[in-house]
């Protein structure tokens, strides 16, 4: 698990893959060489959207887990800490939470290792990556967002880039980065070059045909900002 986290790995999310052959895409971007699988939560009221929860994580469990690979469950859902047993227990490997949902945010940090998951704290486009002041002690990964939260196939933000090379000098060198929005084969180079560790890929992945062929274009460019 360490090697995964301190790499440099596309995550494909799920929300952009075809819910009725959910398995076999999965599948597709594992044997093309994906080590994470982002599960992206959404309750109608933190974000304006509804996704999935555990159970959809339980089933792909053995999947992803049979190949070592990871899953990254994202919650952009309020009182997050009202869920984060029933994600590790679905297989949650790693399990972020956004800092403007968490009243008590190290409580939420503890709370996730206590049930054995690695910890992130996720920040939405406006807020600044200073408010990790504290949190950056207690996490295991920073998610950026490069798009407002809650729907897929958003262009990215510009000036997300400049906020991942500020955060990468921000944080302790332990903490991953996580870059989740807009990402593509043309900007995930810099991305990586710019700090960034993870970058979740929906829609560039999962939204069209050669999945397998989508996915490696977007790992060869992420390679490429090393």
């Amino acid at each position: 698990m360490e090697d995964i986290l301190r790499g440099i790995n596309v995550a494909p999310s799920i929300l952009s893959a075809d819910f009725s052959r959910l398995g076999d895409d999965v599948e597709a971007v594992l044997n093309a060489g994906a080590h994470v699988i982002h599960v992206d939560v959404m309750d109608g009221h933190f974000v304006p959207n509804i996704t999935i929860g555990p159970l959809v994580c339980k089933s792909l469990q053995s999947l992803v887990h049979s190949v070592g690979a990871l899953l990254d469950v994202h919650l952009m859902i309020e009182h997050p800490e009202d869920y984060i047993t029933q994600f590790a227990e679905a297989g949650a490997d790693v399990i972020v939470v956004h800092q403007e949902a968490c009243t008590h945010l190290h409580g939420v940090l503890a709370q996730i290792h206590d049930a054995g998951a690695l910890a992130g704290v996720s920040l939405n486009p406006a807020t600044p990556v200073e408010t990790l002041a504290e949190a950056r002690y207690f996490c295991d990964m920073a998610l950026i967002m490069s798009v407002n939260p809650g729907f897929g196939g958003q262009s990215f933000i510009p000036t997300s880039m400049e906020k991942v090379a500020r955060t990468r000098a921000y944080l302790p060198d332990h903490v991953t980065i996580e870059v989740d929005g807009g990402v593509t084969e043309h900007n995930a180079g810099a991305l990586v070059a710019a700090g960034a560790n993870w970058l979740v890929a929906g829609s560039s992945v999962f939204g069209g045909h050669d999945i397998e062929g989508r996915f490696a274009a977007v790992a060869q460019a992420a390679a490429a900002g090393v």
